[in-house]
Order: structure tokens, then C-alpha cells, then sequence
């Protein structure tokens, strides 16, 4: 990869991971609901999924998606379906004083498997791919994959973290139920993009 291109990819991936989409408001959720170092295994497993994505995209997935464009549909639709149950489960969270002592965030693999079905690495990855692995060769996609799993995980511990400043504020009355309503409709509303792009 040129080095003029960097600069243009570092932005990208920047743009794509830090704005709202299913990630960052599922670990601002946890970070709020759990706290910062429960949360590690959700970030880490963000990053680790996407990352894998990104990179199986360069090396051959995406001839797969150009091939038999039916399966980046049907993908979307799974996608919608299992972010739609997310987002209920999210909105019908327990206050911490109900929860049973069993509640935990999503751990390292479950984080890593959500990846498959999260529309908006699918999308960004493919763009990514597009963009600034044309040729697909393997320093290309590496470089890509390094920029997610860099900022990626930078953009997810931020998103982690206002979570946690806001912990304090949402133990008061009500706050808690109407943050994790709030972060429903906003996960719900992250599918905008993916399906009216």
C-alpha cells in the first residue's frame, strides 16, 4: 500500500468505527450496565471479530459477494433479524438491583461471533477492501486489517467508557431503563445505512 494512501485509510476507518452503529452502542450498554473491566472481553472480542472479517474479505469473500449478490442480501436480512432481538433484549434489561447474580456482559467469543451478523462491519469491511485493497494482495488487506484492529478497538473503548461516566448518573430512579430504551432504538435505527445505502 502507497503511503499517500495512510492518511486516507486511517480516516475511513476512523469514520466507520467510531460513529454509531451496533458495536459502540452495545458496548457503551455494557460499560454502563457492567463498568469498564467487565466490558474487556466484549471489546476484545470486537475487535478481534471484525478484524477477522475484514481480512477474510480481502483474501476471498468478497469474490464470493460479487459472484452471488443473493448472499449479501440474505445476510442482511439475518443480520436485521438478530439485531432486532438484540435491541429487545437490550431495551428489556434489569435495573443492577433486580439482576440475578448470573448477568454478565458478552464474553470474548460471543462478541467475536456477533461480528458475523453485525451489517455495518460487513459493509465498512467490504468498502475498506474496496477502497484501499483493489489488488487484494496481502500487504494491502494486512494494512487494512491493522487500521480496524487499531482504531477499532481505540473507537470501541471510548464508546466502553462513556458508558461507564454515565454509569453513576443512570442508577438514579428510572435513567437505567430509559438509557437501555435509548440504546435499543438507536441500535434499530444503525440499520438505516445498511439497508437504505
Amino acid at each position: 500500500m502507497e503511503s499517500a494512501i495512510l492518511p486516507a485509510l486511517l480516516g475511513f476507518v476512523f469514520a466507520a468505527t467510531i460513529t454509531p452503529g451496533p458495536n459502540n452502542i452495545m458496548v457503551m450498554a455494557s460499560g454502563a450496565n457492567f463498568g469498564f473491566r467487565r466490558s474487556i472481553p466484549h471489546l476484545l472480542g470486537v475487535s478481534t471479530g471484525a478484524v477477522a472479517i475484514v481480512l477474510l474479505v480481502g483474501i476471498g469473500l468478497m469474490a464470493v459477494f460479487e459472484a452471488a449478490p443473493f448472499l449479501e442480501t440474505a445476510l442482511r436480512i439475518v443480520s436485521a433479524a438478530y439485531l432486532l432481538w438484540l435491541a429487545w433484549k437490550i431495551a428489556n434489561a434489569v435495573p443492577p438491583e433486580a439482576r440475578a447474580t448470573d448477568t454478565k456482559p458478552l464474553t470474548f467469543l460471543q462478541a467475536a461471533a456477533f461480528q458475523w451478523v453485525n451489517p455495518k462491519v460487513w459493509a465498512t469491511g467490504l468498502s475498506a477492501i474496496a477502497l484501499f485493497a483493489p489488488d487484494r494482495s496481502l500487504p494491502s488487506v494486512l494494512a487494512v486489517g491493522v487500521a480496524f484492529a487499531v482504531i477499532g478497538l481505540a473507537a470501541n473503548a471510548t464508546w466502553t467508557w462513556m458508558g461507564t461516566v454515565l454509569r453513576l448518573w443512570l442508577t438514579v430512579g428510572r435513567r437505567l431503563r430509559i438509557f437501555n430504551i435509548t440504546m435499543a432504538i438507536l441500535l434499530v435505527a444503525s440499520l438505516y445505512p445498511v439497508f437504505f445505502r
